[in-house]
């Protein structure tokens, strides 16, 4: 499951885990201008872990989801 919000200056998707057994904790993304922020909670430290992707890093991101093993450079037409 999943919700979207549209902020004044960003979209935040936030993905709740529903599976059996082992759920981990929800994963909030948030689409800014500049950046995509990917955050989830760790119980263990009771803190959040935050990972801040540049744009071309996500554009990379979504190029890889689609393409086999290997290394790859994404190249701007």
């Amino acid at each position: 499951m999943f919700t979207i919000e549209h902020d004044f200056d960003a979209t935040v998707v936030t993905l709740v885990d529903e599976g059996q057994k082992h759920l981990q904790e929800d994963v909030i993304v948030s689409a800014l201008d500049d950046c995509v922020t990917i955050a989830q909670y760790d119980p263990v430290r009771r803190q959040d872990n935050l990972i801040t992707l540049s744009m071309a890093q996500l554009a990379d991101l979504r190029a890889a989801l689609d393409l086999p093993e290997g290394m790859y450079r994404v190249v701007e037409k």
